[in-house]
């Protein structure tokens, strides 16, 4: 206790703060498999892939090696670099376990460098710690995309780096969060922008102190080849393009503009699945009771850098929304790059951006008085409850969603693969209402997938699979020929769901399937988790059905005949 008392108030708040941070995550370690986690780009894909690629014995392959698990021969390079941190995670323990150590590793970097950009850059005055610690913290419990690592909760302690070194302050510890943060973040999902972001600063000086900061250069230049370096497989695909992939059929830019500012409005206010601040009911109101209180008061060190944040994440929404605006299509025809690399993504800077703008904005609020200090006080203590509500375990077990060891059902697809005899190796099977990740997982061999990239050959003779099947709905239609990262066997009575679960009453009354082609790709078996009433109608042969506790589907085994 007499320890406890010597600390300073600061120390004590900061303390609590990691506390709640590890009670935050505890849930991942308690619960192991039993845990709830995300669905959309987790569960469906990215954890799969990293269990997909160990077992592959492909992990340190050469550029032109596949995966032949997934596709008849995957390209290795979908699967990224080897040197990625979340990956040598997924090595070495088991998936849950790794996941729920890549959530601690992210979010405890996450509070330590917004922390320390806050202290050194931002909110330096000793009366604001408690806007320092909360804002931290509130920082680092966003729900951010899992397999982004530290590519968005990264950039401040990233930008605490680079800020000091421009001061001229070149101490290990900078340098060493510069050459380490690659490993642990990716370039294309987040690095890359704030890169760029980073060198407009190094311009600015360069044009206004009318002098070239070596250093901050030379720190700029050792981060950028770091990441092309790690980054090397992605950086031969794009010097040495081998085959045009499905991204080379990426259509994004299909908006008029009346879509494209609602989408502008949807971004500023709402956010984007992968980079959620979670700003929506205390950020975004309180950014605006700053910006009315600092009319008159433009000039201070702190509004002027409100007023820029505040226009920032403006502009990156407009960035954001404009780049899928149909005006882009004529230019993008001519530069294939701007197709296949999703610079819309200067948006994933919005999280930092948001929540320097709520530190700032609440240290304006705190100078003018008590009351204003109790509103702060009570702006943080809402903004911490709404993200400590995001909980993965708190949404996902509300929502309804399967749990880790029910998403995969790994001893329900140990019967299927025990009833069927054979070798993985020899027969290739692909799923109807049920995300093809889930085969993978299990060590099956599939034909459909989905990844970031694969051949684009490949994908136009997948859709002859599914050929009327799109013709019957042109929203999937759509969605496959403008993207097809989804190698699904889409049909059109289930739409863009791909989880029916146990207890749905779904059925597929008129299935039709060129199974002719299924066959001719190596496709063999049917998991589907809806029966298909008119099978045989498509050369399929009902084989047994497949139940289990602690599994979220009940599969139907088809056989194509």
């Amino acid at each position: 206790m007499n320890f406890w008392k010597q600390w300073s108030v600061e120390k004590r708040h900061f303390f609590l703060a990691i506390t709640l941070l590890i009670l935050f995550v505890s849930p991942l370690f308690i619960l192991g498999e039993n845990a709830h986690i995300r669905i959309h780009d987790n569960l469906d894909s990215n954890i799969a892939w990293y269990k997909t690629l160990n077992n592959s014995g492909t992990l340190f392959g050469n550029i032109n090696d596949v995966v032949p698990q997934v596709i008849n021969g995957l390209p290795r390079n979908a699967y990224g670099t080897e040197f990625s941190g979340i990956q040598w995670l997924h090595a070495i323990f088991p998936s849950m376990f790794a996941y729920a150590l890549s959530q601690t590793i992210s979010r405890i970097f996450a509070f330590i460098g917004m922390y320390k950009l806050l202290v050194d850059h931002f909110i330096p005055s000793k009366d604001g710690y408690l806007i320092r610690v909360w804002v931290s913290l509130a920082f680092a419990l966003t729900p951010f995309w899992p397999s982004g690592m530290l590519s968005t909760l990264g950039m401040p302690l990233a930008l605490w780096a680079f800020l000091n070194i421009r001061r001229g302050k070149n101490t290990y510890k900078e340098w060493l969060t510069i050459i380490l943060l690659p490993f642990y973040s990716s370039f294309v999902l987040g690095f890359f922008f704030f890169l760029v972001a980073v060198s407009l600063l190094w311009v600015r000086d360069l044009f206004i102190k009318k002098r070239i900061n070596w250093t901050f250069l030379a720190s700029i230049v050792c981060m950028t080849f770091i990441y092309l370096a790690i980054e090397y497989r992605l950086v031969y695909s794009l010097l040495f393009p081998d085959e045009p992939t499905s991204r080379n059929e990426f259509f994004s830019s299909v908006l008029g503009f009346r879509r494209t500012i609602r989408l502008v409005f949807k971004n500023y206010i709402i956010g984007h699945t992968h980079v959620l601040a979670l700003h929506t009911l205390v950020i975004l109101p309180l950014s605006f009771i700053v910006l009315i209180m600092i009319r008159g008061d433009k000039k201070s060190g702190y509004a002027k850098k409100f007023m820029f944040l505040f226009v920032l994440n403006i502009l990156l929404s407009v960035w954001y929304a404009f780049w899928f605006f149909k005006g882009w299509e004529p230019l993008k025809e001519q530069f294939q790059l701007l197709n296949t690399f999703n610079f819309a993504r200067f948006h994933f800077l919005r999280p930092m951006v948001i929540y320097l703008m709520f530190a700032t904005g609440c240290y304006l609020l705190w100078q003018k008085g008590k009351f204003s200090q109790s509103f702060v006080k009570l702006c943080l203590l809402v903004q911490m409850i709404v993200v400590i509500t995001s909980n993965e375990e708190i949404v996902y077990r509300v929502y309804g969603s399967p749990n880790f060891k029910q998403f995969y059902a790994e001893k329900q697809f140990k019967k299927i693969e025990e009833y069927i005899g054979k070798p993985k190796a020899d027969y290739r099977v692909a799923s109807i209402g049920l995300h093809p990740a889930i085969s993978q997982y299990n060590g099956f061999y599939t034909i459909d997938t989905y990844n970031n990239f694969y051949p684009l050959k490949y994908k136009h003779q997948f859709r002859n699979i599914i050929a009327t099947e799109l013709d019957k709905n042109p929203k999937l239609e759509r969605y496959f020929d403008q993207w097809g990262g989804r190698c699904y066997i889409f049909v059109a009575e289930l739409g863009k769901k791909y989880d029916y679960e146990k207890d749905s009453n779904k059925e597929v009354k008129n299935l039709q399937l060129n199974t002719k082609v299924f066959k001719n790709m190596g496709g063999k078996y049917i998991f589907s988790a809806v029966p298909i009433k008119n099978a045989t109608q498509n050369g399929m042969k009902l084989m047994k059905t497949f139940d289990d506790q602690q599994s979220a589907w009940k599969i139907y085994l088809y056989e194509v005949i």
